[in-house]
């Protein structure tokens, strides 16, 4: 081929590349965002729903931030950062640090229940069962860990949990002896984080939610309905125990008492993308919808999804109205 030639094709492939890559940028600045902070728990699913979601409406771009549900909360009052959809692992994060300034209701979605993982690497996990796990996890050279209280659900959850065993073993101290062996280092961000411990071997066991260990393979330990907080049957039992984590302010204390796990959601006031963020919650709380792939990665979902009063469902966009029921 002669160099002329050659210098013509050479040109023509640049510039279709060129118009290529200028049209990708300019076809993704053009699609709409859907600015989604959500719990970390709800990342796999999320992702999933992401994809769907996208499919059906590819005008839409979702840009999502997985953190501890408490953080996501900061991120909204303290760093003043704008989202359209918040989704907590604990529906009481929405009430207590949205509403009623950013937020005006909070959907019930979901459920879930703690489970302690491990992985074959695990010191004593061919020992370990439902009935000796405390019991290990007490051994000196076991080294166990849990999330952030003040940041992550699952990490004040864990504590209620191991306060819960205390009075369900009948074991004066067991709580205070098993933290005096988690040292403070042992203490992530978020439950998610651990799981890259529990797999290069770095830790032993980890406090994870069930639907969490089911999505990344995990070996875990069911432990009894009365200190696992997945059945609300045992809500009364549950709020036996009280611990304290951060509040509103520098400062201030509040004071969280057990209750089952319960995911809550929530479209912020100054939603900038309030149009898709309700098409978004619409495909979300649908039986076969974003439900439905709640269930299949193995988080319980809330068919209908739920609000405890009639004046909060009063409140919801009219298109969500019919997909939740009042239920406390």
């Amino acid at each position: 081929m002669k160099r002329g030639k050659r210098s013509i094709l050479i040109g023509i492939f640049i510039l279709i590349f060129s118009v290529s890559i200028v049209y990708s940028v300019t076809e993704a600045e053009s699609k709409e965002k859907l600015i989604i902070f959500h719990a970390g728990s709800l990342t796999i699913p999320f992702s999933k729903m992401e994809k769907e979601f996208e499919k059906m409406h590819p005008q839409v771009d979702i840009l999502r931030e997985p953190a501890g549900s408490r953080r996501c909360a900061r991120k909204i009052t303290d760093l003043k950062r704008i989202c359209d959809i918040m989704a907590s692992a604990d529906y009481t994060v929405i009430d207590q640090l949205l509403i009623p300034e950013y937020a005006n209701w909070n959907v019930r979605f979901a459920t879930n229940r703690l489970v302690l993982c491990y992985t074959k690497k695990s010191r004593y996990s061919d020992e370990i069962n439902s009935k000796n796990w405390f019991k290990i996890l007490m051994r000196r050279d076991v080294v166990w860990g849990h999330s952030d209280p003040d940041a992550d659900p699952c990490g004040y959850r864990t504590l209620i949990l191991l306060k819960l065993a205390e009075i369900y073993y009948k074991v004066p101290g067991l709580y205070k002896r098993l933290i005096s062996n988690r040292p403070k280092e042992n203490i992530r961000p978020k439950s998610v984080e651990l799981i890259a411990l529990l797999q290069t071997g770095n830790m032993d066991y980890a406090w994870e939610y069930r639907s969490v260990a089911v999505q990344h393979g995990l070996k875990f330990i069911e432990l009894p309905d009365q200190i696992n907080l997945g059945n609300y049957r045992f809500d009364d039992f549950y709020s036996k125990a009280v611990v304290e984590i951060s509040g509103k302010r520098p400062g201030q204390v509040i004071k969280k008492r057990g209750k089952s796990c319960t995911y809550g959601i929530t479209i912020l006031k100054d939603a900038p993308n309030r149009d898709d963020a309700i098409s978004f919650l619409r495909y979300l709380l649908a039986p076969q919808g974003g439900l439905k792939i709640l269930d299949e990665l193995g988080q319980p979902p809330f068919v209908p999804a739920r609000v405890p009063t009639l004046k909060m469902k009063k409140l919801l966009p009219l298109p969500l109205r019919r997909l939740v029921e009042v239920k406390d």
